[in-house]
Order: structure tokens, then sequence, then C-alpha cells
């Protein structure tokens, strides 16, 4: 447990996924997991960027004003979304088989941990009790192994202050070594083979304030900056 995470004051939801936008390169396919990634769909108007929902829709627009809501298009969170010119439907099976055939060039996601391996566990929290603590992986195991980079939004500690970026993870994983790029809060850390590299921080965080609330240790970029929006 961290106490020190309450006196960082970092980058809210919504900026957590402007900087992920940021990341994301023209001419890719690219499925948006629940919760914050969802938020990315707003920050890439104008991008020849395509969004793919696993529920069966190719090219899919922002989320919807409560004007445009269509009961019949959501995003994986059951969130509204709109639709852009040469938006395609299809059946589920069609949809998982663009993910699991290897077509998405990204998947953002959320998780619940990341070890310092990359191992992502983002579908069960034990700790919460029944029935929670069944889960539901839904299509979060297809994406983490089917997309060719595995970008995780987050908040970087839990509501009480624990790690979320461990040595190890302690929750059931989703898939083993896919995460790639983590974004959170404090940070933007890249996952490598020499271990955990922080590229960069918060406005007004430190390097050292982003270990202190960091389970394994991090490698700190020559080139460190603050996050770029």
């Amino acid at each position: 447990m961290v106490d020190t995470v309450k006196k960082f004051k970092g980058l809210s939801r919504e900026l957590i996924a402007l900087r992920i936008a940021n990341e994301l390169e023209d001419g890719s396919y690219v499925n948006l997991g629940i919760g914050i990634p969802t938020l990315v769909s707003d920050w890439i108007e104008g991008r020849d960027i395509v969004l793919q929902a696993e529920l069966g829709m190719l090219n899919t627009g922002p989320l919807a004003s409560r004007e445009d809501v269509e009961q019949d298009l959501i995003n994986a969170s059951c969130q509204p979304v709109t639709e852009l010119p040469g938006s395609s439907y299809f059946s589920e099976n069609e949809s998982f088989a663009m993910i699991r055939g290897g077509y998405m060039d990204v998947a953002v996601l959320g998780a619940l941990q990341v070890s310092e391996k990359g191992d992502l566990a983002g579908w069960s929290n034990p700790e919460r009790g029944l029935p929670e603590e069944i889960g539901n992986i839904g299509g979060s195991m297809d994406l983490a192994v089917g997309a060719r980079k595995v970008i995780i939004a987050m908040m970087h500690t839990t509501n009480d202050g624990d790690y979320k970026i461990r040595k190890e993870c302690t929750y059931p994983l989703t898939a083993q070594g896919v995460v790639d790029l983590i974004v959170t809060d404090l940070a933007v850390i890249e996952v490598t083979k020499k271990g955990l590299l922080l590229r960069e921080v918060a406005p007004g965080v430190s390097a050292e304030d982003v270990q202190s609330v960091t389970e394994p240790e991090l490698i700190v970029s020559r080139d460190l900056q603050e996050i770029q929006l």
C-alpha cells in the first residue's frame, strides 16, 4: 500500500485518452476497450484512424451527444457512439475473426494490474468478493494477444493507493507479456526487455514521485520529459 499517491495531481481520464490518441499512427486499425480507452474516440476526429467495435462495427465515430444517440450503435462499454462515412456492420463472429486474425494494429485496454514483464490482469478482482470475483474476461483476452500493439490506459494506483504496476500480478491474468505501453495519470511507461522505461511524467510530477507509487524499479529515460498533449 502506498499512501503518498494522494498528493500527486495527475492527468484527468480525458487527458490520458488524449495522450494515447497522440500515440496512434494514421492508417491504424484500433480497438478501444472498456473505461478510459473509450474516450480516445473523442480525440481522433479528422484523422485516418479506423476504430473497430468488437460488437460488430467498423469505423465508429466519437461518443454520441444526447441528440445523436442511436440505441443500436454502441461501443464495448455499451456507450452510444456515432457512425462515420464508410461505417460497416457485421456479426460478432466476423468481428472476432478480425481480432484473432491479427488485423488490429492497436488495442487500447484498461487494466487492474500490469507487471514489469508486460503481463496484463484486467478481468477479475478477487478482493471484491462474490459475484465480482468470478469476473468476465469478455474479448480482452483475444484483443491482448491478437493486436500488434497493446496500450494500457489506467490510473496509476487503486483508489486505496495500492500498486497497479507491480513486479508480479496478483490477480488472474488476461495474457502474459503482451503490454507494450502504459499511460496513466502520472506517467508514460514503455515495457522493454530490460524492464519498465519511464519516458514521460505528468506536469508537476517527478521521476521519484512516480517511482514511489510503482512497485518495480523503473528505468528513467535519458530523454525524460513532461507529457506533451
